[in-house]
């Protein structure tokens, strides 16, 4: 019997399930966006544009160290579904202790990483002098928390492949008031600036991890963590990598390109660098509400898949564009018609906010193509093909707003232009997504039902 808590993704109507398990998770993903825009807000306006430049300009680069790694917890989650849809106990259970090792065995790679790279880095995108030592503080003490902040996004995707999005948004707003409260208090009492909304950060992901953890450990049924069976098994890593790490490999170099690009809005000047941070900051709340919906196509996608009813793939795909469009389009439109008193939220620079209105005003009314693009890319990789995605996005996307760049913005360098790469990427690329999946499903033999596998014996 399904707890009140999870989600029954192989039987009944998809449209309303899908909603009880996205709505959840654009929530969770909002309140993790407010632990960076506690950050910006108050060092933007307690400690000026240069510490808010400094915070806003490490983004990209921090997705770009992270995503291998968050990739392979998108293995874990593809997984962990398929096992559930087959109700596969063993499997399950050894999925779930391989996922959380290998979550903590990331995040200390990634403190390593992280605290010796970000310098040269910062250095390599032409981060200006004014911003280089505090944006270097502000990321070596974020990566210090990385073995949390993975442990609680490894330990998210078992909740969320058995269909709880519920507990870890109660978790996030706990660590979102204790982020909000250590963030005034570190900058505003301490005068701690950049290292203080950092630390902030760091203590918070500490609680919510600690809690998802806690979580897992007393959870009933296979998926229950038990801290001396945490052990790799090298099967189930070789599986979650085969899905994972295309999918982390595409993300990275997603990464790069944004990098790119905010390299590119460096040689604006700190100001235009603020006024970007501000904006995307913003944006990054429509874009993490269109990633519920694409990590609903996924979970149901692997569910249904493993349960063998294929003939629920087509109508989860398309439901899924559906409320994507609709989610991106809604949000679009009201952060446009509200983006100068939310910009002013940020900062209250006037050339700052004018740089961030240029953004928004082309992105907003764009942004579904995104979403309708990840939607497409989740369900290929519920149907355990991540190798194919990644080779259409890093063509697609990533691909063409690198020739973007070095052509179209090497003739008109202005940011318009350079804005203009985003909508014409995400366009093209969901719809070869959506051409792939077509011919996935032609190849797998249609959308007729076939029996699921036979679960393994009981260890």
């Amino acid at each position: 019997m399904k707890k009140s808590y999870e989600i029954d993704m192989v039987n009944g109507p998809l449209l309303g399930k899908m909603l009880l398990f996205a709505v959840p998770l654009m929530l969770s993903g909002i309140l993790q966006l407010l632990f960076n825009a506690a950050d910006i807000i108050v060092v933007g306006q307690f400690s000026g544009s240069q510490a808010l430049a400094a915070v806003g300009s490490t983004s990209a680069l921090i997705n770009l160290l992270v995503n291998v790694f968050m990739g392979l917890s998108i293995g874990a989650n593809v997984l962990t579904a398929r096992f559930v849809g087959a109700r596969d106990e063993a499997e399950l259970s050894d999925t779930v202790h391989t996922s959380i090792t290998v979550s903590l065995v990331s995040g200390v790679a990634l403190i390593l990483i992280g605290v010796l790279l970000a310098e040269p880095l910062l250095l390599l995108m032409g981060t200006p002098e004014d911003v280089i030592g505090q944006a270097t503080l502000y990321m070596q003490i974020y990566f210090a928390g990385m073995p949390v902040i993975m442990l609680y996004n490894f330990g998210s995707a078992i909740l969320r492949a058995v269909g709880d999005t519920k507990r870890p948004l109660y978790f996030l707003l706990i660590a979102g008031c204790v982020n909000v409260v250590l963030n005034l208090f570190f900058v505003i009492v301490l005068h701690m600036d950049v290292a203080g909304v950092a630390l902030a950060t760091v203590i918070s992901q500490c609680v919510s991890a600690g809690l998802v953890l806690l979580c897992l450990m007393h959870a009933e049924g296979p998926y229950r963590v038990d801290l001396r069976r945490l052990r790799i098994n090298r099967m189930k890593l070789l599986q979650i990598m085969r899905v994972g790490l295309p999918a982390g490999i595409q993300g990275a170099i997603f990464s790069i390109s944004n990098v790119l690009i905010q390299s590119s809005i460096n040689s604006f000047g700190s100001v235009a660098m603020a006024g970007n941070s501000a904006a995307s900051n913003l944006e990054g709340f429509i874009y993490t509400s269109m990633n519920a919906v694409y990590q609903t196509s996924l979970n149901f996608t692997s569910q249904n898949l493993g349960a063998g009813k294929r003939s629920r793939l087509m109508p989860i795909l398309l439901r899924c564009l559906g409320v994507v469009f609709g989610v991106g389009a809604a949000l679009g439109l009201i952060f446009y018609l509200l983006r100068y008193p939310l910009l002013s939220v940020y900062t209250s620079d006037p050339e700052v906010v004018s740089f961030g209105i240029l953004r928004l005003e082309l992105i907003c009314g764009t942004y579904f193509l995104c979403g309708m693009m990840e939607v497409c890319c989740g369900s290929l990789r519920g149907l355990g093909y991540s190798v194919l995605p990644t080779v259409v996005s890093l063509t697609g996307a990533c691909g063409l707003r690198v020739v973007w760049i070095f052509t179209v913005f090497a003739l008109d360098h202005s940011l318009w232009t350079l804005y203009l790469s985003y909508p014409v990427s995400w366009g093209l690329t969901a719809l070869a997504h959506f051409i792939c999946f077509l011919v996935v499903m032609k190849r797998q033999g249609g959308s007729a039902d076939v029996p699921p596998p036979q679960p393994a014996a009981a260890k």
